[in-house]
């Protein structure tokens, strides 16, 4: 299979090769949720380095479930201004551009978002108070909200994050989620409110909008089997166009014990995916890790920390396979020819042996 050979959603819209970038943290924009110069910069350089699809950083969908600094918001019409200079930005390139949608839930930090975070439930741990009903109800429809603001600003589509144990995943989660109306209880309550999102956001912006799905099959109370059983619900759904799923490694086998004799991966590429396409994030780094998943079943490959790296890590690949990007830690001013700000490269220190400790002078 080519690198370079296009590939068409069930919506009609078509990516130029096999490259994403994935949705990255970058805390880069301003504290309001408004575009930065920074965050466009970083994301537009991504296209000119031939991302076929460029996925933003998670931006949240209400104030309240704001998960980091220097997150790009989109729970106000105010935020549509700069996602349309980013959208036609990054388009301008031909790539396909989504906004990924988001909320932290019981992760979103107090002192971020002035109040004690949300969860479905009540948690200690957290310090996270239980949405009610209504509140249900409000976060569902702004999430539909916040993916019609996504339409008008003229991105492709949205991608909608369950995974990670943000606030869809800490519905999915038994160990998480206590409740006990139609929003608890059974896995199939569990789901209800991720398959009302999807059901509210193909009805409010049509069918030829490009809908996707993150989910992760793993850590904070995901159960394998279950998180395989939903991807294949929302597959025979027929809503979505493409599924997301975040291994952490590509090359890891599952944590439950019962379900070590296949690679996690081989779990998801032996869905019926029907004309539904398969991404997969997780130590994706260099143009054998793309041949591999490529060959394994997967139609595109998302691309996170060879990003970072690279700005132009696609066409790098498709001129040499076995392209192996250069070695970490690497400078400050490396990072910076690569189209980071501050804000990021500062980030970026958390990450074990990424980013030098004595910079160029």
């Amino acid at each position: 299979m080519s690198f370079e050979t296009p590939i068409q959603f069930p919506c009609g819209a078509v990516m130029k090769n096999r490259f994403m970038l994935a949705p990255m943290t970058n805390t880069q924009s301003f504290e309001d949720g408004q575009l930065s110069d920074e965050e466009l910069h970083w994301l537009t350089m991504r296209a000119k380095g031939q991302f076929g699809l460029v996925m933003t950083c998670a931006s949240h969908v209400q104030q309240i479930g704001k998960g980091f600094p220097g997150q790009l918001g989109i729970y106000h019409d105010q935020h549509i201004p700069g996602h349309q200079k980013l959208a036609s930005s990054i388009q301008a390139q031909g790539s396909l551009t989504l906004i990924q949608l988001h909320h932290a839930g019981m992760r979103s930090p107090a002192e971020l978002i002035g109040q004690a975070p949300v969860c479905p439930s009540r948690n200690e741990k957290y310090g996270a108070r239980a949405l009610s009903e209504q509140e249900v109800q409000i976060l569902k429809e702004d999430f539909i909200k916040a993916a019609v603001r996504a339409k008008k600003s003229g991105y492709d589509g949205v991608e909608i994050h369950g995974a990670h144990g943000y606030i869809l995943t800490q519905f999915l989660s038994s160990k998480i989620n206590n409740r006990t109306d139609e929003y608890g209880g059974s896995f199939h309550n569990r789901a209800r409110i991720l398959f009302e999102i999807v059901d509210g956001i193909r009805i409010a912006c049509g069918s030829n909008f490009l809908l996707g799905i993150r989910l992760s099959p793993e850590r904070f109370g995901m159960k394998l089997p279950e998180i395989r059983e939903l991807s294949q619900n929302l597959i025979d759904d027929g809503k979505i166009d493409f599924l997301d799923i975040s291994l952490w490694d590509y090359l890891k086998f599952p944590e439950e014990e019962e379900f070590k004799n296949q690679a996690l991966l081989e779990y998801f590429t032996s869905l019926d995916l029907k004309n539904v396409l398969l991404t997969i994030a997780g130590k994706i780094r260099n143009g054998s890790d793309v041949r591999k998943v490529l060959d394994q079943g997967v139609d595109f490959a998302t691309i996170g920390r060879s990003a970072i790296l690279h700005h132009n890590f696609p066409l790098k690949v498709i001129e040499n396979p076995d392209f192996t990007p250069t070695k970490t830690p690497v400078t400050e001013k490396y990072l910076f020819k690569e189209g980071l700000s501050e804000k990021f490269i500062h980030y970026l220190k958390k990450w074990p042996n990424f980013v030098a400790e004595k910079t160029d002078s």
